[in-house]
């Protein structure tokens, strides 16, 4: 399977899921085990890749309620532990590849997580705004489809929101941390470790700025 495939919108690559050749992993979140099952044709279809781990061992405990979202949700991990850390909160999980939303779904109903909502990008209602953001984004799409990706989603943070995203320390993390800031986010630059970089990113506050609903 070529590189790419993971974030077209219909893979070519044949489907494994439902067979005895789909593969499992389970996460440990939130005092509870999250059964997450994988496909070809999805990001990181043999298990749960190191940059997931280091952003969902390094971020903040999200709050208790809100309006959540998993960027580029793959077989959705980000989204599940979300969910479970948080079930009185909704949880986008997006998604182009219309594979892995499938598969998103399908392991949130695995685990009983029902505060999940996977959809396209598209079908997101332009309105709703995010009071937590975490992702690994798809750096292979390329540095400009990346930025405009990221800056579309950034923008839908609430007042009170916050990003936490993992980028491989190789690719990029300290100048998309550099070009976060002059496009006038706040940006930490957090935990390194197993070559990737986690960035918590926030919008600039205004004075008075009214809250954006969700």
């Amino acid at each position: 399977m070529s590189d790419e495939q993971y974030f077209t919108t219909q893979p070519q690559v044949a489907s494994v899921a439902h067979s005895k050749d789909q593969n499992f992993a389970v996460l440990r979140m939130a005092g509870r085990d999250i059964t997450v099952g994988t496909d070809r044709g999805v990001f990181s279809r043999k298990g749960i890749d190191q940059g997931t781990m280091v952003l969902l061992e390094s971020a903040a405990r999200p709050p208790g309620t809100g309006t959540f979202l998993d960027l580029g949700c793959g077989a959705g991990p980000i989204a599940l532990s979300l969910a479970a850390f948080s079930p009185q909160a909704t949880v986008y999980a997006i998604d182009i590849n219309e594979r892995a939303q499938k598969l998103t779904a399908a392991n949130a109903q695995r685990n009983g997580l029902l505060n999940v909502i996977t959809c396209a990008p598209h079908e997101v209602d332009e309105h709703v705004r995010f009071d937590v953001l975490w992702s690994n984004p798809p750096i292979r799409i390329g540095k400009q489809e990346l930025r405009k990706l990221l800056t579309t989603w950034l923008s839908r943070l609430s007042t009170i929101g916050e990003a936490w995203l993992v980028i491989n320390r190789n690719l990029g993390s300290d100048s998309l941390a550099v070009w976060l800031t002059e496009q006038g986010y706040s940006v930490e630059r957090l935990t390194s470790k197993r070559g990737f970089r986690v960035l918590r990113v926030t919008p600039t506050r205004v004075p008075g700025q009214p809250e954006l609903s969700s």
